[in-house]
């Protein structure tokens, strides 16, 4: 069984530390995870393993930097809300850690893929949105509104988007805003919209 391994990634003068997860051979692809906005728990490592054991290699992505307090939702809140203030900064660093996963040794640049829950979601669809070579993104109950809508032709990825009808966080008007920006941008999606 292959163990976790620290991945650093530096944006601006924050050091960043995810953690790494590679297949027993040959990685298929890479897949960039990015957690809730409490930070990666025994489920988002269990998800990890699982895609690990596919023969992915499997990057968790710390969105906050090195020694960040996640012991609490509220200590973790502040560095997610301080994000959130801050959303050219939050794109660029998602732009930074898939720069990153892409030039490790043994990947292949055009088949790295972003999924991401709650927080993570909208960070997969910052990173759809840059305009970044990425091959997918999969947003799982992620926010879904932006400081800067994606722009015709610049979503390169397939995107798939898992939301809830009565998400209290995405509600449906942001998921008609988010289906014409697709739309208006040319993207090839997919939305599953579950009541």
């Amino acid at each position: 069984m292959t163990e976790f391994e620290p991945l650093r990634c530096i944006h601006g003068d924050v050091t960043l530390e995810g953690e790494l997860l590679r297949p027993a051979g040959a990685a298929r692809a890479a897949v960039m995870m990015f957690p809730g906005a409490t930070g990666p728990g025994r489920s988002f490592r269990a998800a990890m393993r699982e895609l690990a054991d596919e023969g992915y290699l499997v990057v968790g992505i710390d969105m906050y930097g090195l020694g960040a307090d996640l012991s609490t939702p509220q200590s973790a809140g502040a560095y997610f809300a301080a994000l959130l203030a801050a959303p050219e900064d939050l794109r660029a660093r998602v732009v930074r850690w898939f720069e990153t996963v892409r030039a490790l040794p043994g990947v292949d640049p055009d088949r790295v893929a972003a999924i991401g829950y709650c927080f993570g979601g909208k960070c997969v669809l910052e990173l759809a949105r840059s305009g970044a070579p990425v091959a997918a993104v999969t947003s799982f109950h992620g926010l879904l509104t932006t400081h800067a809508p994606a722009r015709p032709g610049e979503v390169r990825p397939r995107v798939a988007v898992w939301t809830g009808g009565r998400d209290p966080y995405a509600p449906l008007a942001d998921l008609d805003g988010l289906r014409a920006e697709l739309d208006s941008a040319g993207a090839d999606y997919q939305v599953t919209l579950f009541a």
